[in-house]
């Protein structure tokens, strides 16, 4: 009899999880309705005169042990999001939330599975990759006067520093619908993003209709690794902005953004000619 226990013990975690996901699904699902949030909706509109911040990353990348057609797969995931995202106005007092756009991702509506991380290990799911929009989306908002309202850390550090143009933890991880990016305008005047794909890159650009005065810098700082225990090493740093006025010069004091912790997916004693194919990068670069 003892032999069955941890079958039991197995369904009911899973029951458990289920549970929990539904209802934070079906709480999501009633503060979209009943916060009385202003939540921005594309209405059709042209593109707004100014670029205020642009930004591009690559959509495909050779993964070690993680098959291109989940690679391939995410592009369309990425094309399907976008079409639900692109051109939306973000208007004086209104909330972008991603989810609130994009909805469930399922395969109904033609998403497709794609290279997904559930508790470090690499498995596939509808909607998969999807991060990396919401990545892209992040790091042009940190770059403008918009409010970061919600934003989720990566918990784990999938990929080595090799080609990494943005700072450790300078991303937004997302998860239907609970785990959400949402961006709030504060502001007197509206933003706009605008999204593309091309052969080889995602694209965004945050457009708004008067040039912004400030230039933003995103900095990385008490950058550590700890460990290892049990094999494996953690990676903690903060992040900073710097603003300065584009017509003063004036400086103004750092503003803390986030602090980050991630378990580390690769060995941070790798060689350098090592690191590209060490582990399942960007899906969420």
């Amino acid at each position: 009899m003892n032999d069955l226990h941890p079958p039991q013990h197995q369904q009911r975690t899973r029951l458990r999880l289920l549970l929990g996901r539904q209802y934070y699904i079906q709480k999501r699902k009633w503060e979209w309705q009943f916060s009385g949030t202003k939540f921005a909706v594309p209405k059709g509109s042209n593109r707004l005169p100014i670029t205020v911040f642009s930004h591009q990353s690559f959509l495909l990348r050779q993964l070690k042990d993680v098959d291109m057609w989940l690679q391939h797969n995410k592009v369309t995931n990425l094309q399907l999001a976008i079409h639900c995202i692109n051109s939306v106005i973000i208007h004086p007092g209104e909330v972008f939330s991603f989810w609130y756009l994009v909805g469930n991702p399922t395969k109904r509506r033609g998403f497709k599975p794609g290279m997904t991380l559930n508790n470090g290990q690499v498995k596939s799911g509808y909607g998969g990759g999807l991060c990396q929009l919401a990545n892209l989306l992040y790091w042009m908002a940190l770059h403008s006067p918009l409010t970061v309202k919600e934003r989720w850390r990566h918990s784990y550090d999938v990929f080595p520093d090799l080609n990494r143009s943005l700072p450790f933890g300078s991303g937004a991880t997302v998860a239907y619908n609970y785990i959400d990016l949402q961006l709030e305008n504060n502001t007197h005047h509206p933003f706009q993003l605008c999204l593309w794909l091309t052969d080889t890159d995602l694209c965004g650009e945050l457009r708004s209709d008067t040039k912004c005065p400030y230039h933003y810098e995103i900095l990385e700082r008490n950058h550590q690794i700890t460990g290892p225990i049990a094999g494996r090493y953690m990676r903690h740093n903060q992040i900073f902005r710097k603003k300065r006025h584009l017509l003063t010069n004036e400086v103004f004091p750092d503003e803390f953004i986030t602090e980050n912790h991630a378990l580390m997916m690769y060995s941070p004693l790798l060689r350098s000619g090592d690191e590209a194919s060490s582990s399942p990068s960007s899906a969420h670069s």
